[in-house]
């Protein structure tokens, strides 16, 4: 199957290429209700030496920055109490973490968690960290630009691979809310 955006050799429907997905990804692709079906969540195999978003588009072509998402984990703190969340944005963009987030978590103060505490809660590689298969209680902030773009390239929970959901996907997510603006222009 060919892949609806990209250069990529090969496409496989996700629920084909479970061996190729973190647990947690693979256990949210089985038990998936989601308005698009299963079988439109794409994997494509893919270097995981070039998983970061700067080389990925150097080798497959600036078109795709258009249609990849970043994935995220904040931690918004109050009170001495952190919550952590994941947030969704456009490649092209950054996350607004000190308005955007901050004010939709209601935290006084909101960072990009540590690298250590993004793999271990999420049980997925570091530069790899996808929407899909997040843990269940986790606000999962998504912003409105990535759910109009028509195919969204993200990561798969591995740095090796990569999906290609169509960008009304996120909306209906565990824990999703669209937010306008938690994207903001990259400097």
């Amino acid at each position: 199957m060919r892949a609806p955006i990209g250069d990529f050799g090969n496409a496989c429907p996700a629920p084909d290429c479970l061996d190729r997905l973190t647990e947690p990804v693979a256990a949210a692709v089985r038990s998936w209700r989601g308005e698009v079906p299963a079988d439109q969540l794409l994997y494509v195999d893919t270097d995981p030496e070039i998983a970061d978003t700067a080389a990925f588009v150097e080798h497959h072509g600036a078109d795709l920055l258009d249609h990849s998402a970043n994935c995220v984990v904040v931690a918004g703190k109050r009170g001495g109490e952190s919550t952590l969340a994941a947030c969704l944005v456009l490649s092209r963009a950054r996350v607004d973490v000190n308005g955007a987030v901050r004010k939709q978590l209601g935290a006084r103060k909101a960072s990009f968690a540590p690298m250590a505490t993004a793999t271990g809660e999420t049980g997925m590689e570091y530069g790899g960290i996808t929407p899909i298969g997040l843990p269940a209680d986790w606000a999962l902030l998504v912003d409105a630009a990535v759910v109009d773009t028509e195919w969204v390239l993200i990561g798969s929970g591995r740095r090796r691979g990569k999906l290609i959901v169509p960008g009304k996907t996120f909306a209906s997510l565990p824990g999703a809310t669209v937010i306008d603006g938690l994207g903001i222009p990259a400097a």
